[in-house]
């Protein structure tokens, strides 16, 4: 059977926060906004990849909040093809935004993989977002 991930949805606290991080971050990366209804949902898509919904939590759920070591989704990678696209993101996208990188990133992960090199940060809902490079053998 032939099978790939189709999409994968979000829920954040704060449309008028998140929606631009995530508008900027996915445009970054090339991908097309494919849905946006102001106030719920914001989606996008790149060809042969994954479809990612950004959508507003329901104001019963909020108080929840989000920890990444709660049981579900500890954070996302988008693949890169180098380390120096690693770099150029977080000098470009990162820096002037402001936004905070974890664990002293970027920087290398031989303990993954030998050319494994990373940037982490978060959202802000503080979901773990990350930029990688690395060989990928399927």
């Amino acid at each position: 059977m032939n099978t790939f991930l189709e999409h994968v949805i979000v829920n954040i606290s704060n449309p008028k926060i998140s929606f631009p991080f995530y508008k900027d971050l996915f445009i970054y990366f090339e991908h097309k906004m494919i849905a946006y209804k102001e106030g719920d949902h914001i989606a996008f898509r790149k060809k042969g990849s994954t479809d990612f919904w950004i959508v507003a939590t329901e104001p019963k759920y909020i108080k929840n909040g989000f920890h990444r070591k709660n049981t579900g989704v500890n954070h996302f990678c988008f693949h890169v093809d180098s380390k120096e696209e690693v770099d150029k993101f977080n000098e470009e996208f990162l820096k002037p935004k402001g936004i905070k990188t974890l664990y002293n990133t970027p920087k290398s992960f031989p303990e993954y993989t030998k050319a494994y090199y990373a940037v982490f940060f978060e959202d802000p809902d503080r979901i773990k977002l990350e930029v990688a490079s690395f060989a990928i053998k399927y």
